[in-house]
């Protein structure tokens, strides 16, 4: 699994906006869903991978819930200052806060419960409560199933196997490949480029995303002052998810050549 430290920080966000790759992707069509279900493996993984495109679907008014795989109690391992019980309580507070700030005014969260890193332990579980809650009216978002975090891996996976079953349309969102990944390289080593797709998003969308980011303090400012308080996603982490866009996937198995 891919970790942010002092020494590893990641593709610069300088280099991903200079890559001709973003700039000349075509535009995602939402095709204006009814329902619209996103699988998030953790708090925070809806805001940052497709936190703009949650306000539009909201605005068209779709009818969007919000699968919360786990509560992200284990996002800061060992810290004396906070319990992973109350820290997946916060973290589950700063979620539907987030959403508030999207647009989205008495977001639908449903909580699964999967213990925090263990995701791929359950996949079966997780993708028979995504079949419950798909159908081909249902647009299905989730992480993207090679994204570099076990967890978001599986939930991609089973999104997809649900997805298949239930005839729902299904766009995967990359969140710490960004990290791993570099503009010019793709197959196996980097993204689909031939299946994705960007979306703008405007100055209010914009400045709403940021408003929603600010809402996860537990992952954006140390949670106290010890070492196992760190901040989990520091400055130049969150720069790759206040762009002015947004990237998604249409076939996350397919693989340019």
């Amino acid at each position: 699994m891919w970790t942010v430290s002092d020494s590893d920080l990641g593709t610069p966000e300088s280099e991903w906006l200079a890559s001709d790759r973003l700039r000349l992707l075509p535009p995602v069509s939402w095709r204006h869903p009814d329902r619209v279900v996103v699988v998030a493996p953790h708090p925070d993984d809806e805001v940052l991978g497709v936190g703009g495109g949650l306000r539009w679907l909201a605005g068209i008014g779709a009818d969007i819930t919000v699968l919360a795989v786990t509560d992200g109690e284990g996002s800061h391992p060992g810290s004396p200052s906070m319990s992973a019980d109350v820290l997946g309580a916060t973290r589950r507070a700063e979620s539907e806060e987030g959403l508030r700030r999207l647009g989205l005014v008495d977001p639908v969260v449903l909580p699964l419960g999967i213990p925090d890193g263990s995701v791929a332990d359950h996949e079966i579980v997780l993708s028979e409560r995504l079949c419950q809650l798909l159908d081909e009216r249902t647009l299905c978002l989730a992480t993207w199933r090679h994204d570099g975090h076990p967890d978001h891996e599986a939930a991609g996976r089973a999104a997809s196997t649900a997805a298949a079953l239930s005839g729902s349309r299904l766009l995967e969102f990359p969140v710490w490949a960004w990290h791993w990944a570099r503009p010019e390289s793709s197959g196996g080593q980097g993204f689909p480029w031939s299946v994705a797709r960007t979306f703008g998003l405007d100055r209010r969308s914009v400045r709403a995303k940021h408003l929603a980011i600010e809402a996860f303090t537990s992952q954006i400012r140390p949670i106290g002052p010890n070492p196992e308080d760190r901040t989990v996603l520091p400055g130049p982490v969150l720069d790759r998810f206040r762009r002015p866009f947004e990237v998604l996937f249409e076939h996350g198995d397919s693989v340019e050549t």
